[in-house]
């Protein structure tokens, strides 16, 4: 087994170097009556051999008396991508529970083990995972697999139970929309292409164009900061033919309406734009966003009552939980008008 230098042994190391959960080797250091001698004489000898100590948050791994709950989240700027920690925060303090937030600087295996063993030693009862990017589903399969989990926004197809919010009909609807206001057809600024949403929101937005047999033209892709969406939005500004844009989130919808500003376009009157995931600024946008209404916290919220349904259990679950979204009619979008400059 290799482990880094930079860090002590943990309990999951014992596990795997002794080959048991590691509930088990919390039974061990508890001298519960229950494991069985040969057990107890490996797990014992992979303790001596890396040399682990444990500490008071360890032992409550199975006790019983666990309050604690981690939670990975990817370390991005995206409002958005954090946004469910408040639902999740809210229904822990509600049942009991206490929160333990890990942060991940990249969704591969050595990142997720990493930050698991430093949750582990705060003695978690389950763990929920933040990180909506493709990678993220095969970094879970380091994870214990007695240990309960929910990925927020997670891949469908994990072997893990997920909350994730219908991003595809959100996207479809607002090209829809756009559509019905008269445009020929709707460009598309879209997120990182590693994240999920991403991939969503642009067949949402293609199966929406495709219905109406219009035009599909290439996404054009930003970071989901406003900067990224202004750097878009000057190219976009130059294309005769632009009357309608979807935004793959509110923040590059930001930096796209500047930038049509400068470029002397009127928004919705030359250009009408729609955003995605209705921050707490876009009504007071200039002009105020049209854009698609994610429910954060009952992502959070739900994601949250699946783990505990779990630890309840005792065991876990593929269950899949989809929240739908809502799209918020405001001032950026108005009916299609030919131009020309």
């Amino acid at each position: 087994m290799e482990r880094s230098h930079s860090r002590p042994p943990s309990i999951t190391d014992v596990a795997e170097l002794a080959s048991v959960s590691y509930q088990t080797v919390s039974r061990v250091l508890h001298n519960h009556p229950s494991v069985r001698e040969s057990t107890r004489v490996r797990v014992l000898g992979a303790i001596e051999q890396l040399g682990y100590r444990p500490n008071n948050a360890a032992r409550a791994l199975v006790t019983g008396r666990s309050r604690t709950l981690g939670v990975l989240a990817l370390d991005v700027a995206d409002w958005a991508g954090l946004t469910p920690l408040y639902g999740i925060e809210r229904t822990a303090r509600a049942a009991g529970y206490f929160v333990s937030i890990g942060s991940l600087d990249a969704v591969d295996r050595t990142s997720v083990r990493q930050a698991v063993d430093r949750l582990a030693e705060q003695g978690m009862a389950g763990l929920l995972v933040i990180a909506p990017i493709e990678n993220a589903s095969d970094a879970l399969t380091v994870l214990p697999s007695d240990l309960p989990v929910v990925a927020i926004e997670g891949d469908p197809e994990s072997q893990v139970a997920t909350v994730t919010t219908d991003q595809t009909s959100g996207a479809r609807a607002a090209t829809e929309h756009l559509l019905e206001l008269g445009h020929e057809t709707v460009f598309h600024v879209v997120g990182p292409r590693d994240w999920m949403q991403t991939q969503e929101r642009i067949a949402g937005w293609r199966a929406a164009l495709e219905a109406a047999g219009a035009e599909v033209t290439m996404p054009l892709s930003g970071d989901w900061s406003a900067q990224s969406g202004y750097e878009v939005g000057r190219m976009l500004a130059r294309i005769p033919e632009l009357t309608a844009v979807f935004v793959g989130n509110d923040q590059m919808a930001l930096g796209l309406l500047r930038a049509l500003r400068e470029r002397g376009l009127s928004v919705p009157e030359d250009v009408s734009v729609v955003g995605f995931d209705d921050v707490p600024e876009s009504p007071y946008y200039d002009p105020p966003l049209t854009t698609v209404r994610q429910d954060f916290q009952e992502v959070g919220r739900q994601g949250l009552e699946l783990l505990l349904d779990q630890i309840e259990a005792g065991s876990r679950s593929v269950e899949r939980r989809v929240i739908g979204c809502e799209l918020v009619v405001r001032s950026s979008t108005g009916p299609a008008k030919a131009r020309g400059r």
